[in-house]
């Protein structure tokens, strides 16, 4: 329960600026096509929400702003604040991107070039990336009074994406073999074992002023599992296995036998354990960890990841809370922005034990690869059928509520990226492939004990 209220306490320190109600944009409705085929409306989605990261970065890092307003309407200057985790999503949908020929390859190396120095020059501790980052100076950004130093989960997505880039581009010219090296370098530097604070368990913060006064060891269920992976895969500073066992996995303690709705749940969501925490944490961990075959002594993940979204599912299609347009194409609750009481935009951890009448479209979407038919319904619903409130200049709008007519017109890059990357995944594998077959995640991977039958190791 700690961990999950730490979690929570970052949600309202997140939108705890976000106070004044959706503004307008002056992006023309869309006219959906009277018959459009699975394949293009996943198509269409994707390339409008990478926009994202590549028309609406943060203009001198080029990375992921943590949130982009159409309005313009930002409040203490957020415009120019990166997050280094939704830029992890971002380098991963960037790779995406290429591959489908959204933008050209030189151009990809160009940016990503950006990116990198940018990231070579920024504040680090421990070899850490902090949560927030200033696009200007590169300097930290507080996510909060004590959180002014690095961020260990953060850095993890952020790495995930960097194995994707080099992995992408290894083989390539000798510009796009030197961009591989880069971020080779980059996430090589991350002392991972530093911040196990000298016992069997990694912790999410150190700061310089602070050390370890946050003290929020990182133990299972919920979103941080590829940090364990990514600090069992360095090849410069790896943690012991044992951090893994008697830390994240508590000593056996991860597991649960509960279920709901006859759906076993597999493994203890921390503080949401009768009925699974938001659907995020079947998402950034898995952008580039495969959980297809994948095993450990703890858990078979795919049946972990669809599980955990069959069962958000269900708790919309059941409604019990009666809201308003809930059911079988209009489903799906995660972290995202919110409507508060009064009608303006908050931010909330949507799930169904905190079901405020609000839909989150990335919920839904980036669970296309568990739920691929639900998914598709939402979207196809959405798009089709909403998309006068529901789309924008970068895609879906981050939150929507039938019940309440209400729409956040505004946008979060760590919603935006799972949608990029978990619809590439859906359809080709791409990021999945190439994060596995990164020779030090195997390595990792399997000294931490687990298996993959579709990768086979």
């Amino acid at each position: 329960m700690k961990y999950f209220a730490f979690i929570l306490f970052l949600f309202t320190s997140c939108g705890s600026s976000e106070s004044s109600s959706s503004g307008d944009d002056s992006t023309t409705p869309v006219t959906p096509p009277v018959t459009i085929s699975d394949e293009q409306l996943m198509d269409i989605v994707q390339k409008q929400t990478f926009k994202y990261f590549w028309d609406f970065a943060e203009p001198n890092s080029k990375l992921a702003r943590e949130r982009y307003h159409p309005d313009g309407n930002y409040p203490s200057n957020d415009a120019h604040i990166v997050t280094t985790g939704g830029s992890g999503f971002g380098l991963m949908s960037i790779v995406a991107a290429v591959s489908r020929n959204y933008v050209s390859r030189s151009e990809a190396v160009s940016r990503l070039n950006t990116i990198a120095n940018f990231l070579e020059n920024a504040d680090r501790f421990h070899g850490a990336w902090p949560h927030w980052i200033d696009g200007n100076t590169g300097h930290v950004k507080p996510f909060g009074t004590k959180d002014n130093g690095g961020d260990l989960v953060e850095t993890a997505f952020l790495c995930q994406g960097m194995i994707c880039v080099r992995e992408f581009f290894k083989n390539g010219s000798p510009e796009e073999q030197a961009l591989a090296q880069k971020f080779d370098n980059l996430w090589k530097g991350v002392d991972w074992n530093w911040y196990r604070n000298n016992q069997n368990v990694l912790y999410w913060h150190w700061s310089p002023n602070y050390n370890w006064e946050m003290n929020f060891p990182l133990e299972g269920y919920n979103e941080c599992l590829i940090t364990y992976v990514m600090a069992a895969a360095s090849p410069t500073h790896p943690i012991p296995t044992a951090a893994y066992h008697e830390g994240w996995a508590r000593n056996g303690g991860i597991t649960s036998a509960n279920t709901k709705y006859g759906i076993p749940l597999i493994l203890k969501h921390n503080g949401a354990e009768q009925s699974g925490g938001p659907l995020f944490w079947a998402h950034y961990s898995y952008l580039g960890l495969d959980p297809q075959q994948l095993t450990d002594q703890y858990a078979n993940y795919w049946d972990v990841n669809v599980n955990h979204s069959k069962i958000n599912y269900q708790h919309c299609v059941e409604n019990p809370n009666n809201f308003g347009g809930y059911g079988t194409d209009y489903w799906g609750l995660t972290a995202s922005y919110s409507r508060n009481s009064d009608g303006s935009v908050g931010y909330d951890a949507h799930m169904p034990q905190n079901d405020k009448g609000v839909i989150s479209p990335t919920a839904a979407i980036s669970s296309i690869p568990y739920t691929p038919t639900e998914s598709l319904a939402a979207m196809r619903n959405f798009y089709v059928n909403n998309s006068v409130t529901m789309w924008g200049p970068a895609g879906f709008y981050d939150a929507h509520s039938k019940h309440f007519g209400w729409v956040a017109k505004q946008y979060l890059a760590i919603d935006q990226g799972p949608m990029v990357v978990m619809i590439e995944n859906h359809r080709s594998g791409l990021l999945w492939n190439l994060f596995m077959n990164a020779p030090e995640i195997r390595q990792g991977l399997v000294s931490l004990g687990f298996h993959s039958g579709k990768h086979g190791f």
